[in-house]
């Protein structure tokens, strides 16, 4: 197996990089080659201000065997190698490998590391591995190996709505109050002699104009406002965009007599629902309009075939309250 380290994400065919994720042990949005590198682009929306990049691809009789996409940074005081796309925005990361090569290639990926500039580096800091990720036990196994000192930890839930089917069958795994309450606010908001209705962005010559209106709502929260710094604008652009360039891009809004009273942005990929972000008008509330507006979200999607809506990070007990079940990613440490 050959070892190589990039310093750019054009030296990588994004074909290939992508069918190794589709592949590999964690298919998620994440790591396909169109998000990470815009991500990389703005150093995650600039929460790196200095950071240098290690893509590692590994080969074996000209068969692209795995990527270990990590960047080396100074972080809790001393010189470590993250995933790209660590830590804020990024909900799921792992080693891009398929199943079979992992052991192999996680092994050959530690001895080419303990070689290449050794000084440079205490350690590995991975965040947002999903809690099944078979990188877990192989690198905790490495490391033993190794007489490194590894260390696992919950980040954070990741709740998740399991849908059955339909979006009956949904309601019925919800508790009975719960089940009422979400019938209660779509039935309220359909009979307020308003004209509510919602949609999902399908048209590219809207799509800048709706990415615009997304923004505006996202900031009418106050913590999402200080968030939205100019370059974090930048990353969430440029990750809508390649999204829907990709066909991945599930963006849909609720009006109310014609004006935007809630959106919701989420990935459509691989059969589920990612719920990334969201945003609401409190001019209004008496409506309920994030909570409708993810109540058809849901209904969508149990319609529509999608096995899962998931919530990605956050503990937020609206997410429990419509049926979701806990679920973590985790942060693992191997240090020399």
């Amino acid at each position: 197996m050959k070892f190589q380290v990039h310093t750019d994400f054009e030296s990588f065919d994004p074909n290939e990089w992508n069918a190794l994720v589709e592949a590999g042990i964690s298919d998620v949005p994440f790591l396909r080659y169109e998000y990470l590198s815009s991500w990389w682009g703005t150093r995650g929306g600039g929460e790196w201000k200095q950071a240098e990049l290690m893509l590692i691809s590994a080969r074996e009789d000209g068969r692209l065997v795995g990527i270990a996409p990590l960047f080396l940074a100074e972080y809790d005081g001393r010189p470590v190698l993250l995933l790209v796309g660590s830590i804020e925005i990024s909900d799921y990361l792992d080693l891009i490998v398929r199943a079979d090569d992992l052991p192999h290639f996680l092994s050959g990926l530690l001895d080419f590391l303990a070689d290449f500039r050794p000084e440079a580096w205490r350690g590995l800091d991975w965040y947002n591995l999903p809690e099944g990720s078979p990188t877990l036990p192989a690198l905790q196994a490495e490391s033993a190996k190794r007489g490194w000192t590894y260390t696992e930890a919950i980040y954070h839930p990741t709740p998740t709505v399991v849908l059955p089917g339909n979006f009956e069958a949904y309601l019925a795994t919800v508790d009975k109050k719960q089940r009422h309450e979400i019938r209660r606010k779509m039935r309220r908001a359909e009979e307020s002699g308003r004209n509510v209705r919602w949609y999902i962005v399908r048209d590219e010559a809207t799509l800048e104009s709706e990415i615009d209106a997304f923004l505006a709502l996202m900031e009418m929260d106050e913590n999402k406002a200080k968030f939205l710094s100019d370059v974090m604008r930048s990353q969430m652009r440029e990750s809508i965009r390649s999204a829907f360039r990709h066909g991945w891009l599930w963006l849909a809004f609720l009006e109310v007599d014609g004006q935007k009273a809630a959106a919701a942005l989420n990935f459509d990929y691989r059969n589920r629902l990612w719920g990334y972000n969201s945003g609401v008008d409190v001019r209004f509330m008496e409506l309920s309009p994030g909570w409708v507006l993810l109540a058809y979200v849901l209904q969508w999607a149990a319609e529509n075939g999608r096995s899962e809506f998931d919530f990605m990070r956050g503990d937020e007990e609206y997410k429990y309250r419509f049926g979701a079940v806990k679920r973590h990613v985790m942060r693992v440490q191997a240090m020399k």
